[in-house]
């Protein structure tokens, strides 16, 4: 089921799926994925041998299909959009799958968290957290990974790598302790009835001003950090070596000299493209005064995006930061200064990257996902902890429909040999079912 054939020209990159041809990044439209087919026989994909066989080569990708080798590097979008997130357009987070087996998730935007958990990939995988800065828009799905994967079996701490700020309170680790603060009643409720250790969080904050600084390096991966400029001191853009390979992720910046200077011979690059103006002005209810300025002072604009392409000439440009209503202008106002491969992303968007090719799809998912297990269990509670429930509120448990349970409580025990550990007969009100 692999699609795994690039063929690249002077002015676009183009993903071949035998039958089906259609430009990189010229996809996501208002309608989902275009392309232009060849006139064959074919539908999609390679040739269909058969009414009850494997379709192969399909221009899709099926989350948990596919092994990657080694060397390669799979880049999922899971939120490309704006900061008031929406069904088909989380704010911003890129997962990064490595040959090793490693994960990373880079950026966490509000409403992220649904597409993750699309790609049902064990909770203990997604511990690592990488963010350019802290707009909700690139962490307010932090909430989300925590709890949701605490309940859903991770068993380990969350790590979560960000920038510095001007002051202290600026920082990443200030965000997070208070984070943990704001959400105690949610940590020392579910450390009590589940387990304490997967509500940890342990930050590596840097220094945000570091130039080309190499911020994590295990297993054959490297990740740098270079300053950005956007609102204010802080946030920062993210170089990743892997197997020869470099690949950048740009977070929130407006064009600077750092990304020009260390963004040259990328294989792979991720760098916002904000809408225009007028779209701000007629599709997003700005005013003109800040339209022009968001797009375009503390944001970079599609042409903007153009040039620091062009100079530094990637393997493969990625742009994200706006909604689909937003793409058409998008990519018209990249095309005036860049002709090179152009991915203009949407969510569920999938890159495979490797040294000799760069292959684009979209992901098919489902919208109920299952939490998935891994191979980890999580740890038994702690005992001797105190309750956080009062005898006040625990006398107001109504026994009779507590009771009425036990018939199916009964089974749920002799089938996992729980009689041991049968937390109703603590209770005033429990009687054994007859």
């Amino acid at each position: 089921m692999k699609t795994r054939k690039i063929l690249a020209l002077s002015t676009v990159a183009t993903v071949i799926t035998a039958a089906a041809i259609y430009t990189a990044g010229e996809l996501g439209g208002n309608t989902g994925p275009a392309f232009n087919l060849i006139k064959t026989a074919q539908a999609a994909g390679s040739v269909v041998k058969g009414p009850n066989v494997v379709a192969p080569d399909r221009y899709v990708y099926y989350p948990g299909t596919e092994k990657l080798d080694r060397r390669e590097v799979r880049v999922i979008a899971c939120g490309t959009g704006m900061p008031d997130a929406r069904r088909d357009s989380a704010s911003a987070c890129f997962l990064f799958e490595f040959g090793n087996g490693e994960k990373m998730i880079f950026d966490l935007g509000t409403g992220s968290m649904r597409n993750i958990n699309a790609l049902m990939i064990p909770s203990e995988y997604l511990t690592k957290v990488f963010l350019s800065h802290l707009h909700t828009d690139h962490w307010g799905d932090l909430a989300s990974l925590w709890a949701g994967g605490w309940t859903a079996g991770r068993p380990v701490p969350l790590q979560v790598w960000g920038p510095s700020g001007k002051t202290k309170d600026m920082g990443t680790k200030y965000a997070v302790e208070h984070f943990l603060k704001a959400y105690n009643w949610d940590y020392v409720t579910r450390a009590y009835k589940i387990t304490p250790k997967p509500g940890q969080i342990n930050v590596t904050e840097f220094d945000y001003k570091a130039v080309n600084k190499v911020i994590y390096n295990e297993n054959g991966i490297k990740v740098l950090s270079i300053p950005a400029i956007h609102a204010g001191d802080g946030p920062v853009s993210f170089i990743i070596e892997y197997a020869g390979m470099k690949l950048i992720f740009g977070g929130d910046t407006s064009p600077n000299k750092w990304f020009v200077e260390h963004g040259k011979n990328a294989d792979f690059v991720i760098h916002e493209a904000f809408g225009t103006p007028e779209y701000f002005v007629r599709d997003y209810n700005q005013p003109p005064q800040l339209a022009w300025r968001a797009c375009c002072e503390f944001h970079t604009s599609p042409q903007a995006f153009g040039k620091i392409m062009s100079t530094i000439k990637p393997r493969h440009a990625v742009s994200y930061h706006s909604f689909a209503e937003a793409i058409d202008g998008v990519r018209a106002g990249i095309r005036e200064t860049y002709d090179g491969p152009l991915s203009v992303a949407v969510d569920n968007m999938v890159w495979n990257i490797t040294k000799d090719k760069i292959v684009e799809r979209m992901v098919v998912s489902s919208d109920r996902a299952r939490g998935v297990r891994g191979p980890t269990r999580q740890p038994p509670p702690v005992r001797g902890q105190p309750s956080p429930m009062s005898d006040f509120i625990k006398k107001g448990e109504w026994g009779p429909a507590f009771n009425a349970q036990n018939k199916m409580l009964d089974a749920h025990s002799k089938k996992y040999n729980l009689k041991k550990m049968d937390w109703r007969k603590q209770k005033p009100w429990y009687k054994p079912s007859k």
